[in-house]
C-alpha cells in the first residue's frame, strides 16, 4: 500500500460509503416489492436482525464514497442476511442462492431490486471470519439481555462434516512428489510459451491455464507440508503409507455415523442448556474429540465473559486432562460425562482408584448416582437436536475447503441457528 492510500483511510471512513442497498418501494409487475412477503415471514424477521448490527468491520473498507467516483457497492447488510435465510432453509451453493434471488419471493425481497451474482455472495461467505466470529457473540449477548439464555449448563459435541475432497485425491509422498515436478513444470512450460509466442491462444485462455497449473502447485505443495503431521500419526513401519490430499490438504479420513470412512472435518458446537442457543463453535481435523473440551471451555469464557457451572460431553471427549483443568478452581466447571469400562470387568468404574486426583475421582462418583444420571440426559436433548437441525439445513457436505473457511461456515450455521432460537423463544416469552 502506498503513502497516499495509507493517509486517505481516515478520511475516507468519514464519508459514507456508496452502497446499493434494498428498496422495497420499486414495483414489480405492479406490484411493490414489499407486498411480496406477509408481514410475519420468516425473511422478514431475518432482516429485522440485521438491522440492529454494526456493520463498520464490512462498510470501512469500501473505497467507493458519496462525492467519490466509483461504482456502488453492495450493502453488507444484504449478504448478511442472505446467507442467514439461506441457511435457514438449507440452501447452501451461491450458485444456487444466486438463481433464488431473480426466482424465489423471500430473497427477492430481501434483495429489495439489488442484482445479486454467484460470485458475490460466494466471496462473501468466506472473507469475514472474524466479523461472523462477533456476530456469534453478538447473537448469543442479545438472548442474554432479554434473560432468554443462560449459560449454568452447556453441553458440548462434534459432528462430522464430509469434506470437499474424494477419496482418490489422496496420496503418498511418492505420488505427492511426482505431482509436484509435473505441475512445476508445466508452469513454467505454459509461462514460456505465453511469451514466445503470444498469439498462441487468446490473452486470457493463456492467463487461465497458468493460474490453474500454478494452484495445483500450491495445492501439492500444502498437501506435502502437512504429510509430516499424518505420518507421525502411524506407527513407525507404517508411515510410508501416510496419504494427504491434493484437493483439500487439511480434510482428514474419519469414521463417519454410517460406519464408512471419509474424507472430513470435525465440526464442534457448544449449547446452552434449555434454550439451545449455539454459544461456541470450532473445526479441527481430528476424528476425536479428546482435547477439545477444555478449548471450547475458554472460548465461551472469552466469548461470554463465564465459565459453565456444569459441562455435558460424550464418551468421546473424555480424557483426564480435560477433567482436570475443567474442574480447576480457574475454571470451577463440574463435568458429566460417561465414564468408560475398565478393562478389569471385575472393578466398578464407579469407584475411583488410588491413582485418580480429587475433580477425576468425583467425576466417577458423579456418573454413578441418579442425579448426576439425570443431568446427563439433558445432553442428548440439547447438542444431538442442535446437531440434528445443521444436518437438516444442509450441513452434511461441505462445498468450501481449508478449516478457515470451514469455520465460516460452520458459524454461519450459528449465527442462523440463534436468530431462529430467539424467534422462538421470543415467541414462547410472550
Amino acid at each position: 500500500m502506498n503513502e497516499s492510500s495509507v493517509s486517505s483511510t481516515p478520511l475516507l471512513a468519514q464519508v459514507p460509503p456508496r452502497l446499493r442497498s434494498p428498496d422495497r418501494q420499486q414495483v414489480l409487475c405492479a406490484t411493490p416489492i414489499d407486498g411480496l412477503l406477509d408481514s410475519d415471514h420468516q425473511a422478514r424477521t431475518v432482516w429485522d436482525f440485521c438491522q440492529g448490527l454494526d456493520l463498520a468491520p464490512l462498510t470501512d473498507p469500501i473505497r467507493s464514497r458519496h462525492g467519490r467516483p466509483g461504482r456502488a457497492a453492495p450493502d453488507p447488510r444484504l449478504g448478511v442476511a442472505l446467507w442467514l435465510y439461506a441457511t435457514l432453509e438449507g440452501v447452501g451453493s451461491a450458485r444456487a442462492l444466486a438463481t433464488l434471488c431473480t426466482h424465489h419471493n423471500a430473497y427477492r425481497w430481501l434483495c429489495g431490486g439489488v442484482s445479486v451474482n454467484y460470485h458475490t455472495p460466494a466471496d462473501f461467505r468466506t472473507d469475514h471470519p472474524q466479523f461472523l466470529d462477533q456476530l456469534l457473540t453478538h447473537s448469543v449477548a442479545v438472548l442474554r439481555e432479554q434473560d432468554l439464555v443462560d449459560l449454568n449448563r452447556v453441553a458440548i459435541d462434534g459432528v462430522r462434516v464430509r469434506a470437499s475432497a474424494g477419496a482418490a485425491s489422496f496420496r503418498r509422498r511418492a505420488s505427492l512428489e511426482a505431482c509436484l515436478t509435473e505441475a512445476t513444470v508445466q508452469v513454467a512450460r505454459l509461462r514460456k510459451e505465453r511469451e514466445d509466442d503470444p498469439a498462441a491462444s487468446t490473452r486470457r485462455q493463456a492467463a487461465a491455464r497458468q493460474r490453474a497449473a500454478r494452484e495445483r502447485v500450491e495445492r501439492v505443495q500444502r498437501a506435502l507440508d502437512r504429510l509430516p503431521e499424518l505420518e507421525a500419526k502411524k506407527a513407525v513401519a507404517e508411515r510410508a503409507e501416510a496419504r494427504c490430499s491434493t484437493t483439500d490438504a487439511r480434510a482428514t479420513v474419519m469414521k463417519m455415523a454410517d460406519g464408512g470412512f471419509r474424507p472430513a472435518y470435525n465440526v464442534a458446537f457448544g449449547a446452552a442448556c434449555g434454550s439451545l442457543a449455539i454459544v461456541a463453535v470450532d473445526v479441527t481435523t481430528r476424528g476425536s474429540g479428546q482435547g477439545q473440551m477444555t478449548p471450547m471451555l475458554d472460548q465461551i469464557h472469552r466469548r461470554h465473559g463465564v465459565f459453565p457451572r456444569e459441562v455435558l460431553v460424550g464418551g468421546g471427549f473424555v480424557q483426564l486432562v480435560d477433567l482436570e483443568q475443567a474442574g480447576a478452581a480457574s475454571r470451577g466447571c463440574t463435568v458429566y460425562a460417561p465414564v468408560p469400562q475398565p478393562k478389569d470387568a471385575t472393578r466398578d468404574r464407579y469407584q475411583p482408584p488410588a491413582t485418580d486426583i480429587a475433580v477425576v475421582g468425583a467425576w466417577r462418583v458423579r456418573m454413578g448416582t441418579a442425579a448426576g444420571r439425570e443431568v446427563y440426559r439433558d445432553r442428548a436433548s440439547t447438542i444431538e437436536c442442535v446437531n440434528a437441525q445443521a444436518r437438516n439445513r444442509g450441513l452434511l457436505r461441505l462445498l468450501v475447503r481449508g478449516v478457515e473457511k470451514v469455520k465460516s461456515v460452520a458459524l454461519w450455521f450459528a449465527v442462523a441457528h440463534n436468530v431462529a432460537c430467539g424467534m422462538r423463544l421470543q415467541a414462547g416469552a410472550a
